[in-house]
């Protein structure tokens, strides 16, 4: 299961966290956020045990949209023991996203 965490579940799930993270930043109005979420709750279920995977609605969490300078949705941030390491914009295939998570474990 996918955690939507908020601001303050920020720095405890994300910043704090040891090894990688993956967050989905998204928006309830996004259509191409609706097609990623499937993806990215399966994503979870195969790499679970190596991987944490958690959402952010920019709308609800402005903050953080505007920190890491989120764009368009839904993006995708890679979070090594807490800091950014790579980023991934828009719907992208299930092996596309899973090659590139995997190449930061």
């Amino acid at each position: 299961m996918v955690k939507v965490i908020t601001t303050s579940d920020f720095k405890t799930e994300v910043e704090n966290n040891k090894g990688v993270a993956v967050v989905d930043f998204f928006a309830e109005w996004c259509g191409p956020c609706k097609m990623l979420a499937p993806v990215f709750e399966n994503l979870s279920e195969e790499m679970g045990d190596k991987v944490k995977f958690m959402k952010v609605d920019i709308d609800k969490n402005i903050n953080l949209a505007e920190r890491f300078q989120i764009t368009s949705v839904p993006t995708m941030i890679i979070f090594k023991d807490g800091k950014a390491v790579d980023v991934m914009m828009g719907f992208r295939p299930k092996e596309m996203i899973k090659s590139q998570i995997e190449a930061h474990l």
